[in-house]
C-alpha cells in the first residue's frame, strides 16, 4: 500500500474513504476483479491514480500518472466527459493502440467521468473479464455509471465544505477488494468509529473469538487483544492508518493465543452523513494447515501470492528455488522478498495473470552470484528498478512501461538435476542454483495466484505438455516485452509533421532510458537545421543550426558516416572533439543518425545528467528507434510538401475578396483543420445577383486534395448561377445536378441566400447545412430553422424549397460551418447555442458608424477555435449586416 496525499487532514481522509468506498462497490457491480478512481491533480491537464483495488500497486507504476490528451480511455472518458466501454483486447487494440500495447492481455475495462455539477473529477475504472460484445455489460455498465454520478455529487459536497482539496498529488492508495473466496474457513466482521472508538462484532466474530456479547468489554484495545495477544500493537497500528486513509499491505497475518492462525483485512466505509469508520473481517482459515501440510510434500516448488503481491504460502521447495527461507517469504511483499524478481518479463507475466483468466507460463534465469541481487546487471537509467525504490517521473509523459531488462546468462540445463528436498528440511538454507533456468506457471484465482516453479530441464513446461530440451541462447523470455519500441512506433503513426515526430520522441524515447536533454536536426541542402530541442540551455545549441557536413561533429560524424556514436562521460566527448563547446560538466551523451532507406535525414542527440555506460542492448535498441524516427520525419516532411502544395490549391479557391454593396457589409473567417493537417472542402462567398447580393457558404464532405478540388468545382457552378440571378432553388437543384453527374464520391452541405440590402428582403434554400443565425438590432438572436433538401449529390431530383425572410438595418446574418459548432462528445445542438449566445452578446453595429464592424464580431465568434490545437474540421463563417445608411468614409 502507498500513501496519500495530506494524510493528516481530515478532508483528505474523507476523500479517500469516498473514493474507495466508490472503487470496491464498482468493482462487485460490474463484475470485475480490479479498478480504481483516476482523480484531476494540481497539476493542469494531468491525472493521478488516487485508488487501486485488486492490484499490485508498485505492479502498475507506470500506469499512475497520465495527461489528459493523451490516447488513453481514461484520458478520453476525463477530456470529453464520455462513458468508454471496451469489452475485449481486440476492441481495445482496435481503438487504443498505445493503450493495448502497455496492457496486451485479454481483459475487458469500463470508463465512466466522475462529474459533479459541472465540474469533472476523475474516471471511475474497472477491469473486468472480456465479453464478445459490449451489449453483454450494459447492466453493470449502468450501475458503474450510477456509482460515478453518487461519487460525483459527493466530492462536490466536499469540495464546496474545502475548495481545491479534491485533487490527488500523491501515490495510489493500494488495497484489497472483499474476498470472494468462500473456503477460507471461519469467519466473521467487525466495524470501528475511529471518532468514537466504539467497535461492533458480529455474531460469527463473537463465536469465532470465543467472546460471547456479554462479556465483551466494547473496547478495541480488548479486540486487539482477543485476535492476537502478541500482536495487538500492530492490529491497532493498523486500524489507525487505514482510518486515516493509509491502509497497510492487507491481510495481516497474525496467531491466536494458542498459536493457530488467523487473517486480520480492513478497509475503509463511507456513509453519509456519518464520518468514515473501519470495517474488517477475522479469518480463521480452518483446513489450511491440512492443505499446507499436503503441498509441502510435493517435490516442485507451490507459493501464493495475493492480488497485492504478499506471499501468503510457500512450501520447502519454493523457498529453496528462489533462494530464500519460508520466514522471509511468507508474509512479505513477493519483490521485497526475492529481489531479483524485479524484471520486466517477469512483471508482464504476472500483469497477465492478474489480468486475465487464463494460466501464464514462462522461463526465467537465476542471477548467479556475481549478478546484482537485485536483478541483471545494471544497464544505466534505463536498468529495471523496483517501482517503489524508483525516482518519480520527471514529466508527467513519463506515465508509460519502461523497457525490460535483458538478461545475458546463457541457460545450463545440465545442471538442473539436483533431487527435490525432503519436507523436513523446510526451512533450509541450502544455496540456490544460481544461473539456472526456471519454469514457472502461475494460475489466477478470485483472491490469489497460485503459482509452481521448477527446474526447467526436467519438466514438460509448455501448456501442451512437450519436454523442453533447450532454452533460448539470450537471458531475456521470449515474450519480455519492448513497450517503449511499441509505444513510440505507434505514437509516430499518428504524428503528421516533423515538429509533431520531435514531441513524440521527446515525450516517449527520454523517459525510457532517463534522458533530459534532446535535439534533433534534420538535412536540408547538405546543411543540419535545428528542428527541436529540450533540455538544453537557452541558446546553447543556436551556433550549430546550420553547420554544413564538412565541419568536425559529433552530430555530424554520426549522419555521414552511419554510425551511432556513444560517450559514456563529457571526458570521452572532449577526448573525441577537442575544444568542442559543452552544455555541462558532466553527463553521458548519444549521437544517433536518422537514415530511411539509405537517406540520410539528420541525426538525433540524448542527452543525460550523469555519467553513464550504454549496455549492448541499449545500443541496438536506440540505434534501431533511430531508423523509426527517420522513417516518420522522411514521412512527415513529404506530407508536409504535399500539405503546403494542397493548402496552396484551397487558398486560391477561396475568394480573395468579396462583392461589396453600399448598404451592406460582409466579411468572412476560414480557419484550416489542425488535426492531421488536411487540407478540407469549408467555403464561403458573396457574389454579386442582379441588383443584390447572393450570401453563399458550403462543406464538402471529407478532408484532402479531393475534397478541395470538389470544392473549387462547386464554388465556380454556385458563383455561375448566382451571377445569372437564378432563384435560390434552381441554384441549389443545378449544383446537385452537377454534382451527381461529376460523381467524385463525395456529398456537399450548402446554404444559399440572395439579398436585397436596399429592402432587406431575403430569399434562402438550403441542402443539408446548418441552420443560420440572425440577430436582431436589438440583441436578439434566433436560429433560422429553414426548411430544406438532402445534400448535394445524393438525390438528383431533390427539391430545395425557399424561404423568405426580412433583415432589419442593423441585424446581423451568420452563415457557419458544423467545424464551428460540433465537438467530440457533445451535441451539435448545444454548439449551435452556444454561437447564438456569443452572437447575442456582440455590440451593436451603430457602435461603430461606418465602420469595419464585423470583422471585430467574426474574430470574437472564432476566437476559441483558433487557439485550438486540436482543430478536428474545417471552419468557414461568413457574417453580414445591413447598414442603416451609406458609410460617408471608403468601403
Amino acid at each position: 500500500m502507498t500513501g496519500s496525499v495530506e494524510d493528516a487532514h481530515p478532508t483528505a481522509g474523507r476523500l479517500t474513504a469516498l473514493l474507495i468506498d466508490a472503487s470496491t462497490e464498482a468493482i462487485s457491480a460490474a463484475g470485475g476483479h480490479a479498478g480504481g478512481v483516476y482523480l484531476r491533480s494540481r497539476t493542469p491537464g494531468l491525472l493521478r491514480l488516487a485508488v487501486l483495488s485488486g492490484l499490485p500497486g508498485p505492479l502498475f507504476r507506470p500506469w499512475w500518472r497520465l495527461h489528459a490528451d493523451r490516447p488513453f480511455p481514461v484520458a478520453d472518458a476525463y477530456r470529453l466527459g464520455v462513458q468508454v466501454v471496451l469489452p475485449n483486447a481486440t476492441e481495445t487494440m482496435r481503438r487504443y493502440p498505445q493503450f493495448a500495447a502497455g496492457l496486451p492481455f485479454q481483459f475487458g475495462s469500463l470508463y465512466v467521468p466522475v462529474v459533479g455539477g459541472s465540474t469533472t473529477y476523475g474516471v471511475l475504472t474497472v477491469l473486468r473479464p472480456a465479453v464478445t460484445d459490449a451489449a453483454e455489460v450494459l447492466a453493470e455498465h449502468d450501475r458503474v455509471v450510477r456509482l460515478a454520478q453518487e461519487l460525483g455529487a459527493a466530492l462536490r459536497g466536499l469540495e464546496v465544505a474545502n475548495p481545491d482539496q479534491v485533487a490527488w498529488d500523491g501515490e495510489p492508495v493500494c488495497l484489497r477488494p472483499p474476498t470472494a473466496s468462500t473456503s477460507l474457513g471461519r469467519a466473521g466482521r467487525f466495524t470501528w468509529d475511529p471518532e468514537t472508538a466504539a467497535i461492533t462484532l458480529d455474531e460469527d466474530l463473537h463465536t469465532l473469538l470465543g467472546m460471547p456479547p456479554s462479556e465483551f468489554p466494547g473496547t478495541v484495545e480488548a479486540f486487539a487483544e482477543a485476535v492476537a495477544p502478541t500482536d495487538a500493537h500492530r492490529i491497532l497500528a493498523t486500524l489507525r492508518d487505514t482510518a486515516v486513509g493509509r491502509p497497510p499491505a492487507l491481510p495481516l497475518y497474525l496467531r491466536a493465543e494458542d498459536g493457530a492462525l488467523r487473517l486480520l483485512d480492513l478497509w475503509n466505509a463511507y456513509e453519509p452523513p456519518a464520518a468514515p469508520a473501519v470495517r474488517g473481517v477475522v479469518v480463521a482459515p480452518g483446513p489450511g494447515p491440512t492443505a499446507d501440510s499436503a503441498a509441502d510434500l510435493l517435490p516442485d516448488g507451490v507459493f501464493c501470492v495475493d492480488r497485492l503481491g504478499l506471499v501468503v504460502y510457500a512450501n520447502p521447495r519454493a523457498a529453496q528455488l528462489l533462494g530464500r527461507p519460508r520466514a522471509e517469504l511468507v508474509g512479505r511483499d513477493l519483490w521485497e522478498s526475492v529481489p531479483w524478481l524485479r524484471r520486466p518479463d517477469f512483471e508482464d507475466h504476472l500483469r497477465a495473470a492478474l489480468l486475465t483468466p487464463d494460466p501464464v507460463h514462462f522461463h526465467l534465469v537465476r542471477p548467479s552470484a556475481g549478478e546484482s541481487e537485485t536483478g541483471p546487471p545494471a544497464q544505466g537509467a534505463g536498468s529495471p528498478r523496483s517501482a517503489r525504490d524508483a525516482e518519480p517521473p520527471q514529466s508527467a509523459q513519463d506515465a508509460e512501461p519502461p523497457l525490460p531488462a535483458q538478461n545475458t546468462k546463457p541457460p545450463q540445463s545440465a545442471r538442473n538435476t539436483r533431487p527435490p528436498p525432503s519436507a523436513q528440511d523446510a526451512e533450509s538454507a541450502q544455496r540456490p542454483y544460481e544461473g539456472d533456468w526456471l519454469a514457472l506457471s502461475v494460475h489466477p484465482g478470485p483472491d490469489r495466484l497460485t503459482c509452481t516453479i521448477r527446474p526447467a530441464s526436467r519438466v514438460k513446461d509448455s501448456p501442451e505438455g512437450q519436454e523442453t530440451a533447450e532454452l533460448p541462447e539470450t537471458g531475456m523470455s521470449a515474450l519480455a516485452p519492448l513497450y517503449r519500441p511499441i509505444a513510440l512506433a505507434i505514437a509516430l503513426t499518428e504524428a503528421g509533421t516533423a515538429r509533431q515526430v520531435s514531441a513524440v520522441v521527446m515525450r516517449e524515447l527520454l523517459p525510457a532510458f532517463g534522458g533530459r536533454r534532446l535535439a534533433i536536426y534534420l538535412l536540408q541542402e547538405r546543411h543540419l537545421h535545428l528542428e527541436w530541442e529540450t533540455g538544453f540551455p537557452k541558446g546553447f545549441l543556436t551556433p550549430f543550426d546550420g553547420v554544413d557536413l564538412s565541419t568536425h561533429l559529433p552530430g555530424v560524424e554520426t549522419l555521414t558516416t552511419g554510425r551511432p556514436l556513444f560517450f559514456d562521460s563529457m571526458e570521452q566527448l572532449t577526448a573525441a572533439y577537442p575544444g568542442i563547446p559543452l552544455d555541462a560538466t558532466e553527463g553521458a551523451r548519444a549521437f544517433l543518425p536518422l537514415i530511411a532507406s539509405g537517406r540520410a535525414v539528420g541525426s538525433c542527440i540524448l542527452g543525460f545528467d550523469r555519467p553513464r555506460s550504454f549496455s549492448t542492448e541499449e545500443r541496438t535498441v536506440l540505434t534501431a528507434l533511430a531508423g523509426l524516427i527517420a522513417h516518420a520525419m522522411e514521412k512527415a516532411q513529404r506530407y508536409e510538401s504535399e500539405t503546403a502544395l494542397a493548402r496552396g490549391l484551397q487558398q486560391a479557391l477561396l475568394p480573395r475578396r468579396l462583392a461589396a454593396h453600399p448598404q451592406l457589409e460582409t466579411t468572412g473567417r476560414y480557419l484550416p483543420g489542425t488535426a492531421g493537417m488536411e487540407v478540407g472542402g469549408d467555403w464561403y462567398d458573396v457574389v454579386e445577383s442582379g441588383d443584390g447580393l447572393a450570401l453563399v457558404i458550403g462543406d464538402v464532405q471529407g478532408h484532402g486534395v479531393q475534397a478541395a478540388a470538389t470544392m473549387g468545382q462547386l464554388r465556380s457552378a454556385v458563383r455561375a448561377f448566382a451571377l445569372g440571378d437564378r432563384p435560390p432553388d434552381e441554384v441549389m437543384s443545378s449544383t446537385n445536378h452537377l454534382l451527381t453527374d461529376l460523381d467524385p464520391g463525395l456529398f456537399a452541405s450548402c446554404c444559399y441566400i440572395r439579398l436585397d440590402p436596399a429592402t432587406g428582403v431575403a430569399r434562402a434554400a438550403r441542402a443539408g447545412h446548418p441552420p443560420p443565425l440572425l440577430r436582431s438590432p436589438d440583441g436578439r438572436t434566433r436560429v433560422l430553422d429553414l426548411p430544406g433538401g438532402v445534400v448535394l449529390g445524393v438525390d438528383p431530383r431533390a427539391r430545395y424549397p425557399v424561404t423568405e425572410l426580412q433583415m432589419e438595418p442593423g441585424a446581423i446574418l451568420a452563415l457557419y460551418t458544423d467545424g464551428l459548432v460540433e465537438r467530440p462528445g457533445s451535441d451539435i445542438d448545444e454548439g449551435i447555442t452556444a454561437l447564438r449566445v456569443a452572437l447575442a452578446k456582440a455590440g451593436a453595429p451603430a457602435a461603430r458608424p461606418g465602420g469595419r464592424f464585423l470583422a471585430g464580431v467574426a474574430d470574437k465568434l472564432t476566437a476559441t477555435a483558433r487557439h485550438a490545437l486540436d482543430r478536428p474540421d474545417d471552419i468557414a463563417l461568413l457574417l453580414a449586416t445591413r447598414r442603416t445608411a451609406p458609410p460617408t468614409g471608403p468601403n
